[in-house]
């Protein structure tokens, strides 16, 4: 058999397939894509696929659909609203079962839920809510905002003090020194009973020649007392009240007016206890007897024909309580002229409002403070008056 050189031999090759021409066209090269073009959308490579447009589009979608600083906080901003309108609007609030009465006795207090919501409002950075405790704010400080610093001055003519001694105070004679130790020109003491009255007679005889009881009331005093008599405030209700001889009214009597004698003229001071109050379970604010009590009390003093007028007195209310408007609206609150702070009187443990009042007509408070706790549930109130 004849050799073939090698010049001769042939050599036979398969063609070459182009990229894309057929099925090897999804060959998978190394590091590649499977064969898919990056912009055409169907993979999840970097670049501009659809895939991570879809992904920005969420984005951006998500964080539109946040709440901003203006749409974040709206309960707390509601409330803010709700309690600046509470302060500024307390005198329409019903009265029914006391509501009123209750809210006022304590309205200062309601300044406290002013820094709490602004807690809340920065908790949940809220714009609004901040905005709206603006209301709140300007109202409590419209209100009692002249309460907080010193209004006192020099001066004055006489000390006057007052205190609720308590009927269950297991220490009239020690209260008594303590009040005597204050120096006042004039003392009012009420809820006296008559086991304790010998006691305060006796310890305040020395500072305080002059001195009348009425009934649960009784003021002593270094200066001379003229035209004292007992103040009807309305103590019996119904048709039964009128029946009742003055010596039986007398015993539970709780005001008298006299007339002080100074050296710049006369002076007519008023004592008084008004009625309690009670929170019922039923019935809610219970104040009936002290609203009569405040209205009778009210009517002695528009009578009243002295130019110069000081109430001394437990009144059960404070000067803010709607109740005692006819009180309110003819006399000034010392503490109010001249005192410092809110002067708070009761209970003694922790006062949390001031129902020991000194109101003043045609003389000048220079100043109010409180006196130290005794044996009583209350605390002791007296302010310097002049001419």
């Amino acid at each position: 058999m004849p050799h073939s050189s090698p010049s001769a031999r042939t050599t036979t090759r398969r063609p070459r397939r182009r990229l894309g021409a057929g099925p090897a066209a999804l060959t998978t090269a190394p590091g590649g894509t499977g064969g898919r073009d990056p912009g055409s959308g169907s993979g999840t490579g970097s670049g501009w696929g659809f895939g991570s447009g879809r992904a920005r589009i969420r984005r951006v979608v998500h964080a539109l659909r946040q709440p901003g600083p203006w749409r974040r906080g709206r309960v707390p901003a509601a409330l803010a609203v709700l309690l600046g309108l509470l302060l500024l609007l307390h005198a329409h609030l019903t009265d029914r079962g006391g509501l009123g009465s209750l809210v006022e006795s304590f309205l200062p207090w309601f300044g406290l839920f002013v820094p709490l919501l602004l807690l809340w409002a920065l908790w949940r950075r809220s714009a609004s809510a901040v905005v709206a405790l603006l209301l709140p704010a300007v109202v409590w400080f419209s209100l009692f905002g002249g309460l907080l610093g010193d209004k006192s001055r020099p001066g004055g003519d006489l000390t006057v003090a007052e205190h609720n001694v308590g009927d269950a105070n297991p220490d009239p004679a020690g209260t008594a020194r303590d009040l005597a130790a204050s120096g006042a020109d004039l003392l009012a003491l009420v809820e006296l009973t008559e086991r304790a009255r010998g006691s305060y007679e006796k310890e305040l005889a020395r500072a305080y020649p002059y001195h009348t009881v009425q009934g649960t009331v009784g003021l002593w005093s270094k200066l001379p007392l003229t035209e004292v008599r007992p103040v009807d405030t309305a103590m019996d209700a119904g048709p039964l009240g009128a029946t009742k001889p003055a010596e039986v009214k007398l015993a539970y009597n709780r005001a008298l007016r006299a007339t002080v004698t100074t050296d710049r003229g006369p002076l007519a001071v008023y004592v008084a206890h008004l009625g309690s109050v009670r929170l019922m379970p039923r019935g809610g604010f219970w104040t009936d007897s002290r609203d009569r009590n405040a209205r009778a009390l009210g009517e002695a003093l528009a009578a009243e024909r002295s130019a110069r007028v000081v109430l001394l007195g437990d009144l059960n209310g404070t000067t803010d309580d709607r109740a005692l408007a006819s009180i309110t609206s003819r006399l000034r609150s010392a503490q109010a002229e001249a005192g410092d702070g809110f002067g708070f009187t009761w209970p003694a443990a922790f006062p949390v409002a001031r129902i020991d009042q000194i109101l003043v007509r045609g003389v000048r408070p220079t100043r109010s403070w409180v006196l130290p706790a005794t044996g009583s549930d209350h605390l002791p109130v007296a302010a310097r008056v002049g001419w």
